[in-house]
């Protein structure tokens, strides 16, 4: 990434702006699609942890995002979401097709761990 980017991804989206270009630069960020077309990501933190991300409505399942974003409205977005909309435009995502159990029990799985 050229430093003129970097510069403005700092700018705009703060400390978070290196750790999601490492997560990119790994390869963390896995897109998952069903048959029927629906689309959710799959990020790999840093702590080792899998979080589900879903670009379309703009959230993470990490905590990060839970009290920086939605309680404390302190940033925009976790470094998991930026990962996945950076991996999107430079075209580093894994792809993964899973069937749509498959789809259902991520999601369950996710809300298991929530809950």
């Amino acid at each position: 990434v050229p430093d003129d980017l970097l510069l403005g991804l700092k700018f705009i989206f703060g400390p978070c702006a290196v750790p999601a270009l490492d997560l990119v630069d790994q390869r963390s960020v896995t897109r998952v699609t069903s048959p029927s077309g629906r689309t959710l990501y799959q990020v790999l933190g840093s702590s080792g942890k899998l979080y589900t991300c879903y670009s379309s409505c703009h959230f993470c399942t990490c905590p990060a995002f839970g009290f920086s974003v939605l309680q404390k409205s302190e940033s925009l977005l976790c470094k998991h979401i930026l990962a996945v909309y950076l991996s999107q435009a430079m075209g580093a995502c894994q792809e993964l097709s899973v069937s749509e159990e498959q789809l259902t029990n991520i999601l369950l799985a996710e809300e298991e761990d929530e809950g």
